[in-house]
């Protein structure tokens, strides 16, 4: 990849600001040479991630499964049933045993909190190569 290229759009939802900073800290600019930079669109509201998703701009969202008032749990759920061509989504959940409501929702992968840098950012770039042509 070129520094030229189109940078990769990743959605970050949380009404918690520190949530945001810390996934966007975790990941960087760029989470791996093989990739894009990346441009974080920062989001704290449902309707907001919802007009993201259908502008058909967002390569990946990231979302806090322990928002309020709605959870990125079932945020991605109402995304996967409604957009034909959703892009993959990472929700974060607020323990390890909560990764099944991940998979009810049908979000491509969860992360626990507290978040682990390297997991999340392991977790993002897979996601990221499947979804960049190379």
């Amino acid at each position: 990849m070129t520094a030229s290229a189109k940078p990769l759009k990743v959605l970050v939802y949380s009404d918690d600001v520190s949530v945001r900073k810390q996934v966007i800290l975790a990941l960087g600019r760029r989470p791996h040479p093989d990739l894009p930079d990346v441009e974080y669109v920062e989001v704290a509201t449902e309707p907001i991630v919802v007009q993201n998703f259908d502008a058909g701009t967002i390569d990946l969202a990231i979302l806090d499964g322990e928002a309020v008032p709605a959870g990125g749990i079932g945020v991605a759920k109402q995304m996967k049933d409604e957009i034909a061509s959703c892009p993959p989504i990472v929700v974060l959940t607020g323990r390890p045993q909560d990764a099944w409501l991940a998979t009810w929702s049908r979000a491509d992968a969860a992360v626990s909190q507290p978040l682990d840098p390297i997991v999340l950012a392991e977790t993002v770039v897979g996601l990221l190569r499947a979804g960049v042509p190379a």
